[in-house]
């Protein structure tokens, strides 16, 4: 075998590399899994909670890495889309007391829109899709666009950069897919009485009247 490797040098050189690359790459592969860095458990729940429009408002460039500064002790009440119902429910999973949402960075949206291009006045400068941090828009260079209507958070990142002012806003239409059951507000805390003994003591007097 000695013979061979001498007689062959650059395949002596080939073995030798192949040996050294199946030796690193077992150091590497044992050095990935015995220091490998888990995700941070809570920021996953917290970033489940949010809403997911990447839409910036809360200062940081996403949903994700707001979620991580909310598990590092960020405030709360920084995403206007999440609403008072998102707030109430980072409080609960957190066990922090519920704060009002935050007006400096927005306020929260009644009613959930979609972005819609008349794309009779666009003229393709492509800037809406740079903007779009879901890639909700299709189109291309000096093309008409459009808007998956599907895939659209309602950011309203897309309208500021229009230079043409040909992108609105829309309410979008209640189906099964965007209903979502109305919780109690949780900054009052008001509870709605059913009935009371008052109620029912008056009732027994009329009939008994």
């Amino acid at each position: 075998m000695i013979d061979l490797l001498t007689q062959y040098p650059l395949l002596a050189a080939l073995l030798a590399l192949v040996g050294l690359a199946a030796v690193f790459g077992a150091l590497l592969g044992f050095a990935a899994e015995k220091f490998k860095t888990e995700g941070n458990p809570i920021a996953d729940e917290i970033n489940n909670i949010l809403p997911q429009t990447q839409c910036g408002q809360c200062g940081y460039p996403g949903c994700r890495p707001y979620a991580e500064a909310i598990a590092g002790g960020e405030a709360i009440n920084k995403c206007p889309p999440g609403g008072e119902a998102g707030v109430q429910a980072l409080a609960d999973l957190l066990d922090l007391t519920v704060l009002p949402l935050d007006e400096e960075h927005g306020e929260a949206k009644k009613v959930t829109t979609i972005a819609f291009i008349r794309e009779d006045e666009c003229i393709g400068c492509t800037k809406c899709i740079q903007a779009c941090p879901v890639d909700a828009i299709l189109g291309a260079a000096k093309q008409m666009h459009t808007v998956i209507s599907s895939e659209c958070t309602g950011c309203d990142l897309c309208v500021e950069p229009c230079p043409v002012d040909c992108i609105d806003m829309i309410a979008q239409e209640e189906s099964l897919k965007t209903w979502h059951w109305q919780l109690p507000d949780p900054v009052s805390r008001r509870v709605d009485i059913i009935a009371t003994d008052v109620v029912l003591g008056n009732a027994s007097e009329d009939r008994a009247a």
